[in-house]
């Protein structure tokens, strides 16, 4: 399916192509390990996500559980956008382009960016799952995406687009399934040998508990 180029993003493309041609090339081969490590940091947040919600009930726990099935989710949808809209890489596109990683092979499409759109799906789930999660989760959203564009592989729209449909399928996801699988947490919870997973100090879940009951102190009990 031939595609039009917006002409900003061909022209933004090029600086930022010619600006990374300019620095050290240990800086250069640092970019392009970067924009596939970038988003271990997410794998490692997802992980943080499901240790903090142990100790908050079942329902932090669902959504910390959906964030990476909602960031895979983000990535499908991604996946199948570009098999349609098949976009030729700027690498291949782009006259005279020199880029920092290597060119992609052809019927491997450029829009929208798959990197871009799992950094957005991850930002999103994240955020639902602890909001504060985003002073980590949107700086390295932003930063993978832009690093695509940075090594040459995509265009500047690729990646803005890549963003907003993987944070719009992630969110739907993480939103639509939280009732079923906050359900689901509070019976695998009743399993012995998938609590200590789900909840902390041997307790359950509560259904609709984001946080620890309220201790009473020993006056307040004598008082009672």
């Amino acid at each position: 399916m031939p595609t039009l180029i917006p002409e900003p993003s061909t022209d933004a493309y090029r600086a930022v192509t010619s600006f990374a041609q300019d620095l050290p090339a240990w800086l250069q081969s640092l970019a392009e390990a970067a924009t596939d490590l970038l988003l271990l940091g997410f794998a490692v947040l997802f992980l943080a996500l499901w240790w903090r919600a142990r100790g908050r009930g079942a329902r932090a726990m669902a959504a910390a559980l959906l964030a990476p099935v909602a960031t895979v989710a983000g990535y499908l949808v991604s996946e199948g956008a570009k098999s349609l809209i098949q976009e030729e890489r700027p690498c291949r596109a782009v006259a005279d382009a020199v880029t920092i990683a290597a060119c992609p092979p052809h019927g491997d499409w450029s829009f929208p960016s798959n990197h871009a759109a799992i950094a957005g799906a991850a930002l999103a789930a994240a955020f639902i799952a602890w909001r504060w999660s985003a002073a980590f989760a949107a700086p390295l959203a932003l930063l993978e995406a832009s690093s695509r564009v940075f090594v040459g592989v995509h265009y500047p729209h690729d990646v803005a687009v890549g963003l907003l449909v993987g944070a719009v399928v992630a969110a739907a996801v993480a939103v639509a399934a939280r009732g079923p699988v906050q359900a689901l947490v509070v019976r695998m919870a009743a399993v012995a040998l998938l609590r200590p997973l789900l909840t902390t100090a041997g307790g359950r879940p509560r259904a609709g508990a984001d946080t620890a009951p309220p201790r009473t102190s020993h006056r307040q009990e004598t008082l009672r």
